[in-house]
């Protein structure tokens, strides 16, 4: 039996299956997750899990070399925009338009589906 960490198997695979630069989405409950990556669904209720509680456990365990956050995020969003920002400010981050964010995410590895209910919480991870 694991001793703590992130307790998902499939989780757990796909980040030992993630290769450098590969892309993970991590998604609240509304985005449209595209087909082609493979889906892990993690959304219980409404905000549970959220995107950031995904976001700690995968950073505890992960190496990351960039975020990649909506800029419709800094407007809709400000409260989480600037949590992420202070909790994670050792990571870089970079901001593309909703719509370049939904043309990228079929090239992701993988897409964590939350139970986030903030308006553009959607963010994707670099690995390093």
């Amino acid at each position: 039996m694991k001793k703590g960490g992130i307790l998902h198997p499939v989780l757990n695979r796909i980040l030992a299956e993630t290769g450098h630069t590969d892309l993970l989405t991590i998604c609240d409950r509304g985005f449209p997750v595209p087909a082609g990556p493979e889906r892990l669904d993690l959304a219980l209720i409404d905000d549970l899990p959220t995107v950031v509680d995904v976001l700690r456990a995968v950073d505890r365990e992960f190496v990351i070399d960039q975020i990649i956050i909506t800029e419709e995020m800094r407007q809709a969003s400000p409260e989480r925009y600037h949590q992420l920002q202070e909790e994670f400010a050792h990571l870089r981050f970079r901001a593309v338009t909703h719509q370049r964010f939904k043309e990228i995410c079929p090239e992701s590895r993988a897409v964590i589906r939350t139970g986030d209910t903030v308006p553009y919480a959607n963010l994707m991870i670099i690995s390093g």
